[in-house]
């Protein structure tokens, strides 16, 4: 969901793409990030009940900057009249989509629409959270907070309880666990994962 800076770089994404449909077969699918580790069995997300949403998603707002108002600019008036700027956020990176909703309420034509509305980024800068908190506004079902934990790409202060108990643990931010500046009490929770004896892993720097 990335806002894509020049029109060649659109046009190469989506004109091509728009009436394609993709597994048009599957009635759920969960989305993972590159940046996060599953730590239990994600089956029971697939029987969920979205309550006719589209996005399952945890929910951000504990913390202020997590609000509508910190994404987009509501001095703009195609924002601030459709939406709320205290609306809570909503976590990216662990999610469970319905697609039967999803075509019913044509998703795609939504998220197109919202790019094409911030054509001159007035409506919002660069992020990957935007389009979509605009796409799913009233589409999104709030999942338990054990589901995806993140943060741990910048915040050092995460409950340790939180992190054994969830389903997902997310690092999100600049900190990444393969970089220098990871933070350090995070880190072996992704290294653990990692066979270090790989040959890809050899011939790249990960520490």
């Amino acid at each position: 969901m990335k806002q894509l800076l020049d029109a060649d770089s659109r046009e190469y994404y989506f004109k091509g793409s728009e009436d394609l449909e993709i597994y048009p077969q599957l009635e759920k699918v969960v989305f993972l990030d590159d940046d996060v580790v599953v730590q239990k069995d994600l089956t029971s997300l697939f029987s969920l009940d979205l309550h006719g949403n589209v996005n399952g998603a945890v929910e951000t707002c504990l913390e202020a900057f997590h609000r509508y108002y910190k994404y987009l600019n509501f001095s703009n008036t195609i924002i601030s009249s459709k939406f709320d700027p205290q609306a809570c956020g909503w976590a990216f990176g662990m999610n469970v989509f319905d697609l039967i909703g999803w075509r019913k309420a044509n998703v795609t034509a939504r998220y197109h629409f919202w790019q094409g509305q911030n054509a001159d980024q007035t409506l919002w800068k660069m992020g990957i959270l935007p389009a979509g908190l605009l796409t799913f506004c009233g589409l999104t079902e709030p999942l338990d907070l054990k589901w995806h934990v993140l943060g741990l790409g910048y915040d050092l202060n995460i409950d340790n309880r939180l992190i054994e108990t969830a389903a997902v643990i997310h690092f999100n931010g600049n900190m990444k666990p393969w970089l220098k500046l990871a933070i350090g009490r995070y880190k072996p929770l992704w290294e653990r994962y990692v066979n270090q004896s790989h040959p890809y892993l050899q011939d790249c720097v990960t520490s």
